[in-house]
């Protein structure tokens, strides 16, 4: 029970960091937008808006679910965005090319700690 607690604080402070940094530095976010998905600065406020949302509602016991279901699918969806950038890392010059690819795995990686921090705890029987 204490690694999901210590899951869903990362997952909060990871989207919660996230999602403000949206709103506030968002020129990086806007270079990293594949050039395919429509009105790139409003994604950009949208993704923004849900990282804070599944941010604040993953610490609450009632929404924990939908929260992880929410950010799994969200974190699916920026993968478009590390996609861009493996394909194109000459557009990103100050990032060393190892660290383009193991993004990828490491989106796995959250993915599957959203989704543990985010089932019900069990309750110990006696």
């Amino acid at each position: 029970m204490r690694s999901k607690f210590a899951g869903r604080l990362f997952i909060f402070s990871w989207f919660f960091i996230g999602g403000i940094s949206h709103f506030v530095f968002t020129v990086p976010f806007l270079k990293i937008m594949p050039p395919y998905i429509p009105y790139p600065l409003v994604m950009v406020y949208i993704s923004g808006f849900f990282e804070l949302v599944g941010a604040c509602a993953i610490m609450s016991a009632r929404w924990r679910s939908a929260a992880g279901y929410g950010l799994m699918l969200l974190t699916m969806i920026v993968t478009l965005a590390n996609v861009q950038m493996l394909q194109h890392p000459e557009l990103f010059p100050d990032i060393p090319y190892w660290l383009l690819v193991v993004r990828l795995p490491l989106q796995a990686l959250l993915i599957w700690i959203i989704w543990r921090a985010s089932r019900p705890d069990q309750t110990r029987r006696s």
